[in-house]
């Protein structure tokens, strides 16, 4: 029966190609970017189904809908995320950025893996079987990310193979632990060997050189992790990927434009990596992204490449990325290239609608009590003195990358005291998965409080309680009131909450749609501004803190991260 239902369909595609009956939708009076050739066609533009079906042509349709003045290019792809960091669950940012021209999404639950394990995979595979746009998932590679943190689940190969050929999975995610790779660790190497032969995400930030050259040795092809046009230049030069990145902390659209040409343009694609719902909101996801590198001077042409054809070819999607017949019709109608705001947007040939959003079915949320760290009073997060040089973690503001900043601090009594004068306060992770209590204490550069506290669940990549703070008894009090929002971010001032977000779902995703998430999180970014906080993105900048696999100085739940060396240092 299925190749029967098949072969109808085939035949009426055949059909409204060539003519012989109306298509399913014909867009009229329009024209559309031709991302072989460049050029800007007039031409309507026929659906059949979940295809295109017809371009250089006139076509009559059983719905026909008038683009005159409007400009379609093929679907953006987004190809690398974590839909986590968008603080809403999949359907939720489905029904967010769809609506912005991204029809597929190429993500790694890395985040929920890392706290539920194959729980969390399982809730984004069911999740994408339902939302309108095509989620695509990249098996999470590194859980726990290293030996350097606690994570609350831990993936060996054995765990993910169940998962390799769902429909909805492409191969294994950004491939983090390169120390490992180079140093052929058995347990990399076992997920590297499963999956030779598949897609092989990478994630290498400022590796070159003959470590590079083995890096690549073993199949990966696709990186995210560029922040200079140098190190992207050798990356391409030899065989990868590049995906330019644009996100909520992590902005290396406006470094990596010397890259994005014409000719250079078959090997890049865009992604976002960590965007939240204001950012989305006030700036746009992609969409803000190719209009930035248009007015900055990037070809067209060449982020359009980026943005569809190139990221489909990368990732081995071979349906999708062009207005042309037999491709997916995946199309976004646009006023304008150079503004690129959507007015009409279809997914595998329907209309994005709220209707057709209300057609989804739900999925059941999980990891509602993630969070099981124990109370903790002001006296933890005690640093003895010293009268030598401390560590601290120095924040570059828009850059996931820290440096290793050494400093005499002042005494406050018997412990070290926080310096702000020199912008330097407490830092403290303490482990949430409820498996040894472990709690870290040290000192950040850059964040501008004079006062309170601020703190997070969501901390890269285990996501343990990540605090950061003026006053002790004020970092206590936002720690533990996870307790009772069940994960989330909290501000605390004076010792009282002055705002919050509660993400219960794992400690890293809200209940709650979209529209609300944005809302209070421009509330919670107030709050913490009136702390002093002074980086444009506090809270994102705050998770990525305990990410020990980024250099150069980060703290994990064991202690402060020396990356540079891959050990702990206190």
């Amino acid at each position: 029966m299925r190749g029967a239902v098949m072969s109808a369909a085939l035949e009426r595609m055949i059909d409204q190609g060539v003519g012989r009956e109306p298509a399913d939708i014909a867009l009229k009076g329009g024209r559309f970017f031709d991302l072989v050739t460049g050029e800007l066609i007039a031409s309507d533009i026929a659906i059949s189904g979940g295809r295109v079906v017809g371009t250089y042509g006139d076509y009559e349709g059983r719905e026909e809908i008038d683009i005159s003045g409007r400009i379609v290019v093929p679907g953006f792809i987004d190809t690398h995320l974590h839909i986590e960091s968008s603080l809403v669950t999949p359907h939720e940012f489905d029904r967010c950025v769809l609506p912005l021209g991204i029809t597929t999404v190429i993500c790694d639950p890395h985040e929920i893996a890392n706290v539920l394990g194959t729980e969390g995979i399982q809730f984004f595979l069911d999740s994408a079987l339902e939302t309108i746009m095509d989620i695509r998932v990249q098996l999470s590679s590194c859980v726990p990310a290293t030996h350097l943190e606690t994570s609350g689940a831990d993936l060996p190969i054995e765990r993910l193979l169940p998962f390799r050929d769902h429909p909805k999975v492409i191969g294994l995610a950004e491939f983090m632990n390169f120390p490992g790779v180079i140093h052929k660790d058995p347990v990399c190497l076992a997920k590297l060997e499963a999956f030779q032969g598949g897609h092989i995400d990478g994630h290498a930030p400022l590796l070159r050189g003959k470590d590079l050259n083995g890096y690549l040795s073993a199949g990966i092809r696709t990186e995210h992790e560029c922040t200079t046009a140098e190190e992207a230049m050798e990356k391409i030069r030899k065989g990868m990927h590049i995906l330019v990145r644009e996100g909520s902390v992590s902005k290396d659209l406006h470094a990596l434009m010397p890259v994005i040409t014409e000719r250079l343009s078959p090997y890049l694609a865009l992604c976002t990596d960590d965007r939240n719902p204001l950012d989305i909101a006030e700036q746009g996801h992609l969409d803000y992204m190719i209009r930035t590198a248009i007015a900055a001077g990037v070809e067209p042409l060449a982020i359009y490449r980026a943005a569809s054809i190139s990221a489909a070819r990368a990732f081995g999607l071979r349906d999708r990325g062009l207005v042309a017949p037999g491709w997916r019709a995946d199309l976004v109608v646009l006023d304008s290239l150079e503004s690129c705001r959507a007015q009409m947007v279809f997914s595998g040939g329907r209309r994005v609608t709220d209707a057709l959003f209300a057609t989804r079915k739900p999925v059941a949320p999980v990891g509602l009590d993630s969070v099981k760290a124990g109370h903790v009073n002001a006296s933890d997060f005690g640093v003895p003195y010293s009268d030598s040089e401390t560590s601290v973690i120095g924040v570059l503001p828009g850059k996931i990358i820290t440096e290793h900043r050494r400093y005499r601090l002042p005494a406050d009594g018997n412990e070290t005291g926080v310096d702000l004068g020199r912008d330097i306060i407490k830092v403290a992770v303490i482990e949430r998965h409820g498996v040894n209590g472990n709690h870290a204490n040290g000192f950040v550069q850059g964040f501008g409080l004079k006062k309170g506290a601020i703190a997070s669940t969501v901390g890269h990549d285990s996501h343990n309680i990540c605090v950061v703070g003026v006053n002790v008894e004020d970092m206590a009090t936002a720690a533990n009131r996870f307790g009772q929002i069940k994960g989330g971010f909290v501000v605390v001032e004076d010792g009282k909450v002055t705002g919050e977000i509660a993400l219960p779902v794992a400690g890293l995703m809200s209940l709650e749609p979209h529209e609300s998430v944005r809302d209070t999180l421009h509330h919670l970014r107030q709050a913490a501004f009136a702390l002093g906080a002074t980086l444009e993105e506090p809270f994102l900048q705050l998770a990525f803190l305990p990410l020990p696999v980024i250099p150069h100085l980060k703290i994990s739940d064991r202690g402060l991260v020396d990356v540079d060396k891959f050990m702990l240092i206190g």
